[in-house]
């Protein structure tokens, strides 16, 4: 009787399937990473805090407030919706050439460093409301739904206040040719 120390070829594709099945776990965390991109949505990493709006009887106002982004990756809102107004704009305060500021849309948005804050404020980035649906009177309040780039979205409520920079003119950027687009110059800076 002759004794082999071989495996059989059946035995031997059995081990290495086995060996193969065992290995893959192993090979499935070598390759993952632990820098695992945060994937949470943005309405939830994102709140808002010392939020207001600015009472006005007609035409336009503007909200305001701080948001904070708790995640690990920047967060970007890009557009706004309140049933206070038919119409509204992300906007910023910027200085012209000579030095004169003006009010425009911000295309890009609101961007939220990571474990960071941006600040909405009179004479700075802001929410205008554009085209007041009925008055925002003195201590009411007002819904306001914020809309991210990835597209989930968050709604805070605010405060109706007084501010004596009432005094909003939109006025329309014709040089730039975009319709739509407009500079103003801010009331709201305190």
């Amino acid at each position: 009787m002759r004794i082999s120390t071989f495996p059989s070829p059946r035995t031997s594709r059995v081990l290495r399937c086995a060996a193969a099945a065992a290995a893959v776990p192993f090979l499935l965390v070598a390759c993952s990473s632990n820098d695992k991109p945060d994937s949470a949505k943005s309405a939830d990493a994102v709140t808002i805090t010392d939020q207001w709006v600015k009472a006005a009887d007609s035409g336009m106002s503007a909200a305001f407030g701080d948001l904070s982004n708790s995640s690990d990756t920047p967060r970007t809102v890009v557009s706004a919706s309140s049933p206070a107004s038919s119409r509204i704009e992300l906007h910023e305060v910027v200085a012209d050439a000579n030095g004169t500021k003006a009010m425009r849309p911000k295309p890009d948005g609101f961007v939220i460093p990571a474990h960071g804050t941006t600040r909405l404020r009179p004479g700075g980035d802001h929410i205008m409301f554009m085209g007041l649906n009925g008055p925002l009177r003195t201590g009411s309040e007002t819904p306001v739904t914020l809309t991210f780039d990835d597209g989930s979205t968050t709604t805070f409520s605010a405060q109706v206040r007084d501010f004596s920079g009432n005094q909003e003119n939109y006025v329309p950027d014709h040089a730039s040719g975009e319709h739509g687009t407009g500079a103003q110059t801010p009331a709201h800076s305190g």
